[in-house]
């Protein structure tokens, strides 16, 4: 696989995990009022504006995500990896370039932001016209869509921890000390398994506002720490996952440094 795809992959795996550990971070300090705010990837760029060289950081995470978002391009259309053609190699190369969609989007948000343009409103008419078509019967057909690829998704987060999938993708062999082996692979677990929480609370909300025919129902990241919060011992629940989304981050830091690329 040609070094320049190897370079922009790791790149995108870096910038994906600074969003999540910055929204483990603060949502962590939040769950145990330590300061911080429940956060998702909007609460994300606000953090990152604030800070000291903020448009600078804004603009080197909107590279970041770029870069992530065409290495999975390139996976959905190259198949640098022989995936393959069949049925279950289609659906993750489909997979594969909604996720790409997905991070190149709020990639453009990153970068509008750190040029003036991200935080002003769209207009009214807008957002009027967004609402109208998600409340229509084509918009709630593809929330549900959405929402049950979410929890599928979700579902593959767990699959991929406890079947130990993420190993082969790990050149974990270059490593001599078996108990950085053993740390790696802990934080691989916990760090999916968070995500496959999140994905999964997210799922099941899109689903519930197709059904409702409510597109409001719809949640965020944030939204769904909320409601883990909102469960018996939330408090603990939410720092516990926000750990989780930490380990996360550091899982894809590995990745930028340990994958393996086939073919």
């Amino acid at each position: 696989m040609n070094n320049n795809i190897k370079k922009m992959a790791r790149t995108g795996f870096v910038a994906k995990g600074v969003v999540y550990g910055i929204i483990g971070v603060l949502t962590f300090k939040a769950a145990f009022d330590m300061g911080g705010q429940k956060a998702g990837q909007m609460q994300v760029l606000e953090f990152l504006e604030k800070q000291t060289f903020g448009n600078i950081l804004l603009i080197l995470i909107a590279i970041g995500l770029a870069c992530y978002a065409a290495w999975r391009f390139v996976q959905s259309v190259k198949d640098p990896e022989n995936i393959g053609d069949d049925s279950k190699g289609k659906a993750k190369r489909v997979a594969f370039f909604f996720s790409g969609l997905l991070y190149l989007g709020f990639g453009v948000l990153a970068a509008l932001k750190a040029f003036g343009s991200g935080g002003g409103s769209s207009g009214s008419s807008g957002s009027a016209q967004n609402s109208s078509f998600l409340a229509s019967e084509t918009g709630l057909w593809i929330i549900g869509i959405v929402g049950a690829g979410i929890i599928i998704a979700g579902i593959f987060q767990f699959v991929k921890a406890y079947k130990n999938d993420y190993q082969k993708k790990f050149n974990l062999s270059s490593l001599d000390d078996q108990k950085k082996r053993e740390s790696i692979e802990k934080t691989a677990k916990f760090g999916l398994s968070a995500r496959g929480v999140i994905l999964l609370i997210i799922g099941y909300f899109a689903i519930q506002a197709a059904i409702d025919s409510n597109p409001s129902e719809i949640k965020s990241t944030r939204e769904a720490f909320s409601f883990i919060q909102e469960s018996a011992y939330g408090p603990w629940l939410m720092g516990l996952v926000a750990a989780g989304l930490v380990a996360y981050a550091i899982y894809m830091f590995l990745m930028a440094k340990y994958r393996r690329f086939n073919g």
